[in-house]
């Protein structure tokens, strides 16, 4: 062959440790194990024993590569012989499990390369796949008598992935949905997690749970050094809220399964970037039956025996049919209703929804469960029972003033 191929992957450097070799002073090499790693220029002075160096070095080898980063590539040709080639034309691949991409710059063809000329190319790409990826690199070229060459070189390389991710929903009454996301490094080096943030689908509006406001300030539940170290893990929290325009249709924001996608920036080491953005996450649509009861508003704590307002919010699941709803309310041990019971509410029209304003009292003291409502459809026949709807905490008069 007339040409030579090269290629480099481009990564930073890395930190110097050396090994330190140290003996007691009246052990037969005295000190002069201690005076060589007090000159040597790669430890710190004063803390040649500790393995910290303040130096860096070059790659000696591939390294890893993780999802999510960006790889790069160095490919240089070279003319080693004395003869002018002619129509170079360098071309490099990345084959994975589905799919291959062409990275080359240019595919234009150098119209000659002179003896001991090369011709340089710097490739970017960022990695979206884990597995076995091969990179292809092709160089075709016309020698000074007319004979056309081609030749090929590969390169195989692993994407590890570097991040854990496994999530949960919480759905609570209100429509609001909570997710809990845990994000555990598995690499071997620390990461400075730089972002991590919920994209929600277009029904819903996020708010993150990842901050405490101080002093008018709000600072981050990880403190202020946001780094992750080796198999640690960390939880985020979201909560994401339907948009008045769908919060308004019960019957839509019930079925709505796709919530959002998380987004992840990192770095490592001397700055590498990193990015991860999940698909999209779904949770398991709550089954409300026919007829759904939602507490709008109700007090925290209570007096004994002392009358309390809440508000209920009833809505027809339904898509096509009209109820006719009867109210009946049973008291419990410590929970008695104010009001008449087995009144009608009237017809409820599939889709909407009416509130409701009652009053109720608590005779014993402490955390109390409110039970005890029913819901009858006159045209069906069928009763909604509704028990542990809320907790209200009680006491005394006394204690509460």
């Amino acid at each position: 062959y007339f040409l030579i191929f090269a290629v480099m992957r481009l990564t930073k450097p890395t930190l110097f440790t050396n090994i330190p070799v140290t003996c007691e002073e009246r052990d037969l090499p005295g000190n002069l194990f201690n005076q060589l790693m007090k000159d040597d220029p790669s430890t710190v002075k004063g803390a040649e024993t500790l393995m910290l160096g303040e130096m860096l070095t070059l790659p000696q080898n591939f390294g890893n590569i993780f999802l999510g980063e960006t790889f790069s590539s160095y490919i240089s040709v070279h003319n080693d012989s004395n003869q002018v080639v002619k129509d170079i034309l360098v071309k490099a691949d990345l084959q994975t499990s589905s799919q291959r991409l062409n990275l080359s710059a240019s595919s234009a063809a150098v119209a000659e390369l002179k003896p001991d000329c090369c011709i340089d190319d710097v490739i970017h790409h960022e990695v979206k796949e884990i597995g076995t990826h091969i990179l292809v690199c092709a160089v075709s070229y016309t020698t000074q008598t007319g004979e056309k060459m081609y030749f090929r070189k590969f390169f195989k390389f692993q994407v590890l992935k570097p991040l854990d991710v496994k999530t949960k929903f919480y759905n609570a009454e209100t429509d609001e949905v909570f997710l809990e996301a845990q994000i555990q490094n598995i690499t071997t080096s620390p990461m400075f997690m730089e972002k991590v943030s919920l994209e929600p689908s277009m029904m819903y509006s996020v708010a993150e749970l990842n901050t405490v406001d101080t002093v008018g300030k709000s600072e981050s539940t990880f403190g202020a050094r946001t780094y992750l170290q080796p198999m640690d893990t960390r939880q985020y929290l979201y909560c994401l809220k339907p948009k008045q325009e769908f919060a308004e249709k019960a019957g839509v924001i019930k079925g709505v399964t796709v919530i959002g996608k998380l987004d992840i920036v990192w770095k490592t080491n001397l700055g590498e970037r990193g990015r991860l953005q999940t698909s999209q996450l779904q949770r398991m649509a709550p089954g409300y039956g026919d007829v759904r009861l939602s507490l709008e508003t109700i007090p925290d704590t209570v007096n004994l025996e002392e009358p309390f307002d809440i508000t209920c919010k009833i809505t027809n699941c339904s898509s096509e049919r009209t109820m006719d709803l009867v109210l009946e309310m049973c008291n419990t041990n410590s929970i008695h209703w104010c009001g008449v019971s087995g009144r009608q509410l009237g017809k409820l029209h599939p889709s909407s929804s009416l509130h409701l304003a009652l009053t109720l009292l608590s005779s014993v003291q402490g955390l109390q469960s409110v039970s005890g409502l029913r819901l009858t459809d006159t045209f069906l026949k069928r009763t909604y029972e509704y028990d542990d709807i809320a907790q209200v905490c009680v006491v005394s008069s006394g204690v509460k003033q």
